[in-house]
């Protein structure tokens, strides 16, 4: 699809037009999306919906399992390294950004060591841009020139990743954008329904072409449906299409359909129980490639996120932005594998488990699978300073949990197998005989094994406390 200078102005005329509706709809990423959308929120249901019911539990149960994934943002925006929403956010003309696709020219095999570090740091599987809201397609097409094979990789870039993705044994996802900057009928659709209707086509044409060219494909992540309606977009017809060419393949709620899962970004928020959710999120605060922004995630707080995760049901999809020939920044190297050390022994805490009853704690998280609960320590209590000057001072070690219930049975620590001495009462859970140094970093999780299934509820407590003489005249 060959546009004149004068189709490129009238868009960008056009564009500008509906450019603050744009940035509006889709802040920062451009992934949030009004909060019933977000949600899966919509009322009813159809036919597709129903048959996608029928087989869900069957379709998503490895992603149940794997929690941990990797989301990889690239394209021409690396080039740039000002983050995937630099065309927007400073204002460059279509005509000049093409001009990147001639100097985007990754290094070959890049995605092999996106997925051998995705491996090493625990993550079962990935999710790759396509299709970014700039209109460049990673993928061999027929439908636009604007493609890597086309201009300045000279290659598929998509297919290298999904082989990638395959040798290290990692379930593979697509992310696509339907928003898309570059297309002339890409805002002018909202208006002219001459414009919709070949836009849609040509959503459909690229999204079919990513479902039939390259092989079984796990995940379909779309995103943005600015600026038109799930009607508006076919998106029954576009989902129906999605699984007669997949059909084990499960979808998200970015193309204004419930579809399998729900996505908040940047937040953990869990959805009601029973349904499926994944929350996104930066390494630092940009999707893309950005060579300022230092504000890497430590992997204390990775491990956190993991636990409230999968404590409320859901996975996490951690993102990188590769550098634009497709090397991946330092930090984010060592970041993922020490993360990926951490799940070497403490992974049982958390593929496979399910919601988990636990209320906050500051010092620790929890997470569960059937009567075992796991308690991530990651403040280490350490022992007591104000009682060292007592001749006979013993320092001991006590991880204490309040209104853990039902019976413990038995507890160790699951980094070196130690069994860990426990007493429990009908206020809480007292675990002693704990090192003075934390066994574990960045958190030491202690496995716990109940007669039933384990809570955690800081509060129930509180109305049974023996207030002993508090309050009263003496």
């Amino acid at each position: 699809m060959n546009w004149n200078e004068s189709t490129r102005r009238s868009f960008l005329k056009q564009f500008g037009a509906a450019g603050a509706m744009a940035m509006a709809a889709a802040k920062s990423e451009g992934l949030s999306l009004p909060a019933a959308q977000a949600a899966g929120a919509q009322s009813g249901t159809t036919p597709a919906d129903e048959r996608q019911a029928a087989t869900r539990a069957q379709r998503m149960q490895w992603w149940h399992e794997a929690k941990f994934g990797m989301f990889i943002h690239w394209g021409l925006y690396s080039v740039i390294g000002q983050h995937e929403w630099a065309k927007e956010v400073e204002g460059v003309p279509i005509p000049q950004y093409e001009i990147l696709a001639k100097h985007f020219k990754p290094k070959p095999n890049a995605a092999r060591d996106w997925a051998r570090l995705a491996k090493r740091a625990g993550q079962r599987y990935m999710v790759m841009t396509t299709k970014h809201h700039e209109g460049f397609c990673n993928f061999d097409t027929k439908l636009t020139n604007y493609n890597a094979v086309q201009q300045g990789p000279g290659r598929d870039l998509v297919r290298e990743y999904v082989e990638a993705a395959r040798a290290e044994g990692l379930r593979v996802g697509f992310y696509y954008s339907l928003m898309d900057w570059h297309h002339p009928d890409g805002a002018k659709c909202k208006t002219d329904e001459a414009a919709r209707r070949r836009f849609v086509d040509y959503t459909h044409g690229l999204i079919r072409e990513l479902m039939t060219n390259y092989g079984k494909i796990d995940v379909l992540w779309y995103d943005v449906d600015w600026p038109l309606t799930p009607e508006e977009w076919e998106s029954e017809k576009m989902n129906q299409m999605v699984f007669e060419l997949q059909p084990e393949i499960i979808v998200n709620n970015r193309n204004g359909l419930p579809g399998d899962f729900s996505t908040p970004e940047q937040h953990i928020t869990a959805s009601e129980a029973g349904r499926a959710w994944e929350t996104c999120m930066t390494l630092n605060d940009s999707w893309g490639f950005n060579r300022g922004d230092d504000a890497w995630k430590t992997p204390k707080e990775i491990v956190d996120n993991l636990a409230t995760v999968s404590k409320g049901g859901g996975n996490y999809l951690l993102n990188i932005g590769p550098e634009p020939d497709g090397s991946i920044p330092p930090q984010t190297i060592a970041v993922l594998e020490e993360v990926g050390r951490w799940l070497d022994t403490n992974g049982k805490a958390f593929y496979g488990t399910d919601r988990c009853n636990a209320g906050g704690n500051v010092n620790c998280n929890y997470t569960r699978r059937g009567n075992t609960l796991y308690i991530h320590q990651h403040f280490w209590p350490g022992h007591t300073p104000a009682a060292e000057w007592l001749s006979f001072y013993q320092p001991e070690v006590v991880v204490a949990i309040g209104g853990l219930k039902p019976k413990v049975l038995s507890a160790r620590l699951l980094k070196t197998g130690q069994k860990v001495d426990f007493t429990q009462d009908e206020f809480s859970v007292r675990f002693t005989g704990l090192p003075l140094v934390a066994p574990d970093q960045p958190a030491t999780v202690i496995e716990v094994e109940c007669d039933g299934e384990p809570t955690v509820n800081h509060a129930a407590m509180r109305p049974l406390w023996p207030r002993y003489k508090v309050g009263i005249s003496i």
